[in-house]
């Protein structure tokens, strides 16, 4: 996403500022989470960056992907980035716009790396002491199971960070002691 930061940044801006008056941000934030759920197909990503497609075929699969499942507002801003030659960039769009809209809901999204996968009971209790540690109304999780983590989780939520893995406490202790870190 680095490289496309300069040129994804107006265009998420563009499309927070085009929907903020129309729709809810629940509404917004639904239609970029659907985007992005899309975007987990690495075949749609390379077939949009594929310079051979023709704007046209680019512009029917936007159609037939997202039509009628996305405001129809929404799709006409991935036909706009189709013609004007950024649909490339829409990971990169979508991300930004999403973490804006996120921004403007009040709603703190934190990145959990664990080691297991987290059962619903377990990222329940987290975000209550998320929001709580935090001092906001809403937390969405972004969990990524890592298995070279031993033990435990880490969890960054703004500029805070909580490591509970074991790499991290070993980590902690080495640099208290004056050793190297471990690897």
């Amino acid at each position: 996403m680095a490289n496309n930061i300069k040129v994804a940044q107006p265009y998420a801006n563009a499309f927070i500022q085009m929907s903020s008056g129309k729709d809810s941000l629940d509404k917004i934030i639904a239609d970029l989470t659907y985007i992005e759920a899309a975007l987990q197909s690495a075949d749609l990503v390379q077939a949009f960056a594929n310079p051979l497609l023709s704007l046209d075929t680019k512009k029917g699969m936007v159609k037939s992907i997202f039509k009628g499942k996305i405001d129809n507002n929404t799709v006409n801003f991935l036909l706009v980035l189709c013609d004007r030659g950024r649909i490339n960039c829409l990971e990169s769009i979508t991300s930004l716009a999403l973490e804006m809209a996120y921004k403007q809901a009040s709603v703190e999204v934190a990145y959990v790396v664990s080691s297991s996968e987290m059962s619903e009971g377990q990222q329940e209790a987290l975000i209550g002491k998320l929001k709580a540690m935090a001092g906001v109304k809403q937390v969405k999780l972004e969990v990524e199971v890592d298995k070279a983590l031993i033990g435990g989780f880490t969890v960054r939520i703004g500029s805070r960070i909580v490591d509970t893995s074991i790499q991290g406490q070993l980590k902690k202790l080495a640099s208290h002691l004056g050793a190297s870190s471990p690897q």
